[in-house]
């Protein structure tokens, strides 16, 4: 297990005082609203702006249901997102009016190999955020055939050469690390994620003492083990199951779902929305088969909600995360894990949950305090890789 404790010398930094004066450029190929990679740096720019470091997000954007941030390209598999190539000169402008001491990349895609182009053409550090492993999610698209295996070729490569240029990778799990390593990583750190500052400064709204509606958000896509959570529907009629999130999956939980009268699909929840949609549950569940770590989770845990996860999400192996958790076990299924929380004595849940909380912030903390370290140069100082 992971200790998600702050290093000794972290420990009590005023952030806000360490943070002025850095000038932070992240350049990424995920839109701010539509998947985890791009919230996680938009709560990461807001933390750090927050603590008075000067933050440039440079990424596609996607208002009112059209993309902008340069010449699209269809992302194969996926209708509903997709692949941008900025505008070089526009990025070069925005990175020159920063002046950055140091570019964040967290994306192998066209913005992120030129933010590392820019990084060394401007001579300043270049911090690699490792939090998806693509190669494994290709392979579960099993009609992709030849494209997989370009797919898999292409993203490696980027991947090398990003390892390669960086001074620094950060992986949010145990796991990733051992991957970034069999990619070519040198210097592999271990990160955590951040906490939408609204989701930690506003009361938590009490649960009633029942589990009786159970939310799944994120992307529809193979990875996320759809099928248990219909399956789960099926088994549990008690329960009110709610489906956010939009995805190639889609089409098939309309056909797969349109069945069950306590399954409910409520499409892709703006990110603003998404506390409201957590508050109104009694519980989250994430039975994903690949998941590198799983932040919808643990902003659940800082709304005080139980939450489900498989043993194939990354947060598990965050020790104090852990206590916090409601695992599906090697012998349940999904619905036994759900039937086992709801008939917990109250007591006991929200004793959990309070727990989830503090973890949760604790997490956050700690993780502001460590990125705030790495970007001034600080490597090799953070929590141990290895655990």
């Amino acid at each position: 297990m992971l200790n998600l404790s702050a290093p000794d010398h972290q420990m009590g930094t005023d952030t806000s005082s360490v943070a002025r004066g850095l000038r932070v450029a992240i350049v990424s190929d995920a839109a701010p609203e539509r998947n985890g990679v791009g919230a996680y740096y938009r709560d990461l720019a807001d933390h750090l702006k927050a603590s008075g470091a000067r933050v440039e997000l440079v990424a596609p954007r996607q208002h009112s249901g059209r993309w902008h941030g340069g010449i699209q390209l269809p992302l194969p598999g996926d209708p509903t997102q997709k692949i941008l190539i900025p505008s070089y000169s526009l990025v070069s402008r925005r990175l020159e009016r920063l002046s950055p001491n140091v570019v964040v990349v967290p994306t192998p895609g066209p913005y992120g190999m030129l933010g590392m182009f820019l990084a060394g053409r401007r001579q300043v550090n270049l911090v690699v955020g490792f939090h998806t492993h693509f190669e494994a999610l290709t392979d579960l698209f099993h009609d992709w055939g030849l494209r997989a295996r370009i797919a898999n070729a292409y993203l490696r490569a980027c991947h090398r050469l990003l390892f390669k240029r960086s001074q620094l990778v950060l992986a949010n799990s145990q796991q990733m690390i051992e991957v970034a390593r069999a990619i070519g990583a040198r210097r592999v750190e271990l990160m955590a994620t951040p906490i939408p500052k609204r989701f930690l400064d506003r009361p938590t709204v009490p649960l009633d003492g029942t589990v009786k509606r159970i939310l799944f958000a994120g992307r529809l896509a193979p990875e996320k083990n759809l099928e248990a959570i219909l399956e789960a529907a099926r088994r549990l009629p008690d329960l009110e199951f709610l489906i956010a999130g939009d995805g190639p999956l889609k089409p098939w939980l309309q056909a797969h779902g349109g069945d069950l009268p306590n399954l409910r699909l409520i499409g892709w929840v703006r990110r603003a929305r998404i506390m409201a949609l957590i508050d109104s549950v009694d519980a989250l569940v994430l039975p994903s088969r690949v998941e590198s770590f799983g932040t919808i989770a643990l902003e659940a845990m800082a709304r005080e909600r139980p939450v489900v996860v498989s043993s194939a999400c990354g947060i598990t192996s965050w020790d104090n995360l852990n206590r916090g958790i409601f695992p599906i076990r090697d012998d349940e299924h999904l619905a036994d894990t759900l039937a086992r929380v709801r008939d917990l004595d109250p007591a006991i849940r929200e004793r959990k949950t309070r727990i989830a909380r503090e973890a949760a912030i604790a997490l956050n903390r700690s993780n502001l305090e460590h990125w705030i370290a790495v970007l001034h140069g600080n490597f090799g100082r953070s929590v141990d890789a290895r655990g």
